[in-house]
């Protein structure tokens, strides 16, 4: 066998090439339940099939693939235990990643990510061509699957939404609205850390079907109003700061325009207009290790049209809504990716 320049590049392309087949383990691991079977201490395969429903010799399996991955402990033979790794995978923790998991490796992603091929040799988008739907429209008409994907955005969020409330003078502003802010999630952040602000979650009607909910379980009820609506008609009034995260790069340069538009209709002169989305570099030999905005960037072109933009994207884009960049920073180290992930986008009216 031909040996490269670095005796390491034969190992992480094995992992990176058969990176599914784990990334599968974990997705089966948390359908079927196994680290909540798990939460109260150590089982046997018996046990934990029982649990869950599931085929007893093919779970002893499944507990040993996840105990080489390090995500539960082998004791006794037979007896499994959840690991700090796999702690996370749990869905009655403040860290938990089940959401994430589900989306990202369940069918109708996983689907669309395996006509990558046909996406970059034609252009078109994947997801819509596997699914017949856009993808927004998918999750519209499954209640189930877009909680799901509510979930996900709020496990993001809360990790990204505490280092917003931390790395931003939000003194100057009354009231926040989140253009969609989902669940609430990242309003939450704000409001407990800041007792002056206000909130406005605004999203379609399906996606803030979990925020009132939500909202009261922070007791924030009545510091945050949640208001439905769809952003390419219009968006909602009475705010003095407007925040958009992870949203513009969801669409392509027309749809995202027709959004900032629409909250340079709302936003009032005095205003500010936050885009907290991660940011790809100018040049691609400045992108470092940043894995995970590339993989964002391919995700985005194999599921929404999207894509990540660049600082001079924005500036564009602003300047054509009617606002002015006022400045890029990045945000902070995004807590499970291994590059700094979001940054902060700010724009006044002109």
């Amino acid at each position: 066998m031909t040996r490269t320049d670095n005796d390491q590049d034969i190992p992480r392309l094995w992992q990176l090439a058969f990176g599914a087949m784990p990334a599968q383990v974990i997705n089966a691991a948390v359908s079927l339940g196994v680290p909540d079977a798990l939460a109260e201490g150590p089982r046997t395969s018996a046990q934990v099939a029982r649990r869950t429903g599931a085929h007893e010799a093919s779970m002893r399996r499944l507990l040993r693939g996840m105990a080489g991955m390090g995500m539960v402990e082998a004791q006794d033979g037979d007896r499994y235990a959840l690991t700090s790794m796999g702690r996370p995978l749990r869905s009655d923790v403040p860290d938990s990643l089940r959401g994430m998991v589900l989306l990202f490796a369940g069918d109708a992603m996983w689907r669309s990510w395996g006509d990558l091929t046909e996406t970059v040799r034609t252009g078109r988008n994947a997801f819509e061509r596997v699914h017949g739907l856009p993808y927004f429209d998918y999750f519209a008409e499954r209640p189930e699957e877009y909680a799901v994907f509510n979930s996900a955005m709020g496990e993001d969020t809360r990790v990204a939404g505490r280092v917003l409330a931390d790395g931003y003078d939000f003194s100057p502003y009354k009231t926040v609205v989140d253009v969609g802010g989902g669940n609430g999630a990242l309003l939450t952040c704000l409001l407990q850390a800041h007792e002056g602000l206000r909130g406005i979650v605004f999203d379609r009607p399906e996606g803030v079907a979990q925020a009132p909910q939500a909202l009261a379980r922070a007791g924030l009820s009545d510091r945050c109003d949640v208001v439905a609506g769809d952003a390419f008609a219009g968006v909602a009034t009475g705010g003095d700061l407007y925040v958009l995260k992870s949203v513009l790069h969801d669409w392509d340069d027309e749809h995202a325009l027709t959004i900032l538009r629409n909250c340079r209709t709302a936003v009032p002169d005095h205003g500010r207009l936050l885009v907290m989305e991660p940011l790809m570099p100018e040049r691609a030999e400045d992108l470092g290790p940043a894995h995970g905005i590339v993989t964002t960037d391919m995700d985005l072109l194999v599921t929404t049209g999207g894509r990540v933009r660049s600082e001079g994207d924005f500036a564009a884009l602003f300047e054509a809504a009617g606002f002015r960049l006022t400045g890029a920073r990045r945000l902070g180290d995004h807590e499970y990716l291994d590059a700094a992930y979001h940054s902060l986008v700010e724009g006044v009216p002109v």
